[in-house]
């Protein structure tokens, strides 16, 4: 054994070595510069390194089981640049980035985006957080803001009251880095189509939250919560979903999905801005059906996940799709194969509703023995519950991209003949999915109407209730919940400066010609207003709004896929 080593052991000389002249940076035959090759391997053998918390591979139908905690959530995975690299190659995607950022005057590292050269700098805003308790390993934090932010937020609510955008610009060239006037003006950019610059504004305000993280907060154990009840912590959950939003939008699925794991963890018990109803997509379109399958096998008993229309439906999809891969065991297809056949069986059972839709936005007509079966014909949507629409629609809306592959439409006829051979049978399971219907899904939870009115699914949004679109929704705190916590609160202003109430100049920026109050004849008499007349004025002033709002046309930008519509019911 000491031979052995002592022949592996470099021989030393004593005789002087020549110095190598440094050589120059050569074009290698495929015109990279070696730093550049260098990067690209460097990021090919980063993803094939174990990771060091630990990943378990031993495989259950096909899937590789991670023992890290479930919402764990990896750095590297928050930019976007890895993902984009690992299509493009580090040299497409860095370009000349690298030489420019050490000249960078911006100190401060962050994960969740980049500040850029563009941006004004960076100077304390008022912001802090603070560790509140800790509770079985679990740590509850909340942002506080200090007199002088509230100050500006003061500020930043009169210039919403005012309905001018440039209120809001004016705001921010004296607060460059105000949460609220960041998300505010970022909508309107979007409206308006200007994507490049609502993407940099929700950045900035990323950038602005981030840089006031107590020393104790992590983005990636999944152990900090945060509670959406109190209006500071509202605005960070708003911005990494609209963050979320564009990435998936960007074409980086993966790190969408990254994001959506840590809006999850930071409050998973409520979920308030229901992002369950997105998280299958995004893990389908990121490949990532082992987290998906993981979520739902943990989850299941105590969340119902199957009783959510994008699980019950994206499940057994990502079943199949790991039955297709080649590299497996066919022991393992077959198993991946059965479960999914199983779970999307009970899937079409429970909810008819998806499949005629389904099929209509993947422009697929079904056989005449489908289309005139009552338990999927039109009786399906017109007898659910309004709740359960809303859901249906949302999932479809998303969804229906990655059901067009001609190996899915096979796989999924396959199993709706399967289905009607059930229901002609009287199979008992379809009675009870019956009754489990007509008792479940009267009324959607709050955060799900948030969640749609976040995802702006024009499907999903034309479905929603009276009681969401006759009130005004605020992009800065979307239907902000019923026992909100305020540490502080706003100077009481009886009335506008233009002497109207804030809810007559919403109805105003409407409707032009609306008056709540009524207004005095030159003869002395008083005309009536809508105040005074809430039989026609209000009634007509609301049918206006929801015709409004059905023909609201949402513009999209160009992309290969949809989002994905999925949920969790409580």
């Amino acid at each position: 054994m000491d031979q052995t080593v002592t022949k592996l052991q470099p021989v030393s000389s004593n005789k002087p070595r020549k110095k190598k002249k440094k050589r120059k940076n050569k074009k290698t035959p495929s015109g990279e510069t070696p730093e550049e090759d260098g990067l690209e391997n460097i990021d090919r053998i980063l993803e094939k390194i174990d990771d060091p918390n630990g990943l378990s591979y031993q495989a259950q139908g096909g899937l590789i089981t991670d023992t890290r905690p479930l919402l764990y959530v990896e750095h590297r995975n928050l930019n976007p640049e890895t993902e984009l690299k690992r299509y493009f190659g580090a040299r497409a995607v860095l370009g000349d980035q690298r030489p420019r950022q050490r000249q960078r005057q911006y100190i401060r590292s962050t994960w969740l985006t980049a500040p850029k050269n563009t941006w004004p700098r960076y100077s304390k805003t008022g912001i802090a957080m603070r560790l509140m308790e800790t509770k079985r390993g679990v740590q509850h934090f909340t942002f506080e803001h200090h007199r002088e932010y509230q100050q500006v937020q003061f500020k930043f609510l009169d210039a919403v009251e005012s309905m001018d955008p440039n209120n809001i610009v004016l705001l921010l060239q004296m607060n460059p880095y105000h949460v609220d006037s960041l998300l505010q003006l970022s909508d309107v950019c979007r409206m308006q189509e200007d994507q490049e610059m609502a993407r940099d504004l929700i950045e900035r305000a990323l950038y602005s939250l981030e840089s006031t993280f107590h020393p104790v907060f992590s983005l990636t154990n999944g152990s900090c919560r945060l509670d959406y009840r109190r209006p500071e912590n509202r605005a960070f959950y708003l911005a990494l979903f609209k963050h979320m939003i564009f990435l998936e939008r960007r074409g980086c699925p993966r790190t969408a999905l990254e994001f959506c794991k840590l809006i999850l963890s930071l409050d998973p018990e409520n979920d308030p801005l229901c992002v369950l109803l997105l998280i299958d997509f995004l893990s389908l379109r990121a490949r990532e059906s082992a987290f998906l399958t993981r979520i739902f096998q943990e989850w299941e008993n105590h969340r119902n996940l199957s009783q959510l229309p994008n699980f019950a439906f994206s499940v057994p999809l990502a079943y199949f799709f790991v039955s297709q891969q080649e590299e497996l065991l066919e022991e393992e297809l077959g198993q991946a194969r059965e479960r999914a056949d199983h779970l999307l069986q009970q899937a079409l059972i429970m909810f008819p509703s998806v499949l005629m839709p389904l099929l209509d936005h993947c422009s697929v007509q079904p056989d005449s023995a489908v289309a005139s079966h009552s338990f999927f014909g039109l009786n399906a949507q017109i007898s659910q519950p309004p709740a359960l629409n809303q859901l249906v629609s949302l999932y479809v809306g998303r969804t229906h991209s990655l059901w067009k592959d001609p190996t899915v439409m096979v796989w999924l006829e396959t199993n709706v003949r399967e289905v009607l051979r059930m229901v002609d049978s009287r199979d008992p399971a379809v009675e009870e999915a019956e009754e489990r219907r007509k008792v479940r899904y009267q009324s959607a939870p709050r955060n799900i109407y948030r969640h749609v009115i976040l995802s702006e699914m024009k499907e999903a949004t034309a479905a929603l209730p009276l009681e969401v679109t006759s009130q005004p929704v605020l992009g800065f705190d979307p239907l902000p919940p019923l026992d909100s916590i305020s540490s502080y609160t706003r100077p009481e202003r009886t009335n506008h400066p233009s002497g109207e109430s804030t809810l007559s100049l919403f109805f105003r920026s409407l409707l032009p010609n609306f008056n709540l109050q009524g207004e005095v004849r030159q003869d002395g008499e008083e005309e009536a207003g809508a105040g005074q007349d809430l039989n026609q004025g209000v009634n007509r002033l609301m049918a206006a709004m929801r015709d409004m709002l059905a023909n609201i046309q949402f513009q999209e930008p160009p992309r290969d896929d949809n989002p994905d519509e999925d949920g969790d019911w409580d």
